[in-house]
């Protein structure tokens, strides 16, 4: 396996394959690098090189009793790039995976950077508060840790139908998804996806986002009934100066999968921008 070593001695998976711009996908959680396999092979054969990697505590990686929080993944997405000299990167985070991307950009800047996208990602935040009553409210993820906590396989079969749109009329998404979701969840650690609710529910990525100075793409589903359009998709539209937005109706979170296709064109369009 491809492994680098955090700064803390934390092992960090990753694959790769294809020639050319790097590109580097993020995953959401509590999935692993091999979810973005349909975006990668398109990318790959379209002429760039792309990197997948699995966070700590998920997938193939190393894991870690504390330090599952934005600051720390971050720092990890910067050890992966400097160990392997990477410049002229795109970077592309989904759902938390977003999360890490602006943190990055928060705490590393853009130097190695050429561009940025955001797909159905948690910034700027997602936790309900007086200045930010677009969130959900704090039950909504005690409740999921609860579950977690003492039924976790459950607890991913349950999320995998919003997560998909299963529970829409005339969705695409399929048993194979579902099953996808909660193998990849069953494949983490349950301490680090446990804390990971913390880490993308109440981290407030506001400052990151105002740091963005590249290009920048953000997709978003106006159905996502994870991550809602507004407190996210559009919020952060408004923070990100110049960038572009792009709204898939009727789309659920999971859009890496229920609109791979259209996703795979438009990644394309923004990477050759």
């Amino acid at each position: 396996m491809s492994t680098i070593t955090s700064k803390d001695g934390t092992r960090i998976y990753y694959k790769e394959g294809g020639i050319g711009p790097t590109v580097i996908l993020s995953h959401g959680w509590p999935l692993n690098a091999d979810s973005w396999d349909i975006q990668m092979q398109y990318l790959a054969y379209k002429g760039y090189r792309v990197i997948a990697y699995d966070r700590r505590g998920h997938g193939r990686s190393g894991d870690s009793w504390s330090d599952n929080n934005m600051d720390t993944f971050a720092d990890d997405l910067a050890a992966l790039i400097d160990t392997l000299d990477l410049h002229e990167v795109s970077l592309v985070g989904f759902s938390m995976g977003g999360g890490e991307v602006a943190r990055y950009i928060g705490r590393h800047g853009t130097r190695r950077l050429s561009k940025a996208a955001l797909i159905s990602a948690v910034p700027p935040l997602m936790l309900k508060t007086e200045s930010n009553p677009a969130g959900l409210p704090i039950a909504v993820f005690d409740d999921m840790r609860e579950k977690l906590r003492f039924d976790r396989s459950q607890a991913y079969q349950d999320i995998s139908v919003p997560f998909f749109g299963a529970n829409r009329a005339g969705s695409s998404a399929t048993k194979g998804m579902q099953d996808a979701f909660w193998l990849f969840g069953m494949q983490s650690s349950s301490k680090s996806t446990f804390d990971c609710v913390k880490a993308f529910s109440e981290t407030d990525f506001t400052e990151d986002l105002k740091k963005f100075d590249l290009p920048t793409l953000i997709v978003h589903g106006d159905d996502d009934q994870i991550v809602p359009i507004a407190a996210a998709g559009l919020a952060s539209a408004k923070i990100i100066s110049n960038a572009r937005l792009e709204i898939y109706q009727g789309a659920p979170h999971g859009l890496l999968h229920t609109h791979a296709n259209r996703l795979n064109v438009d990644l394309l369009s923004f990477l050759q921008s």
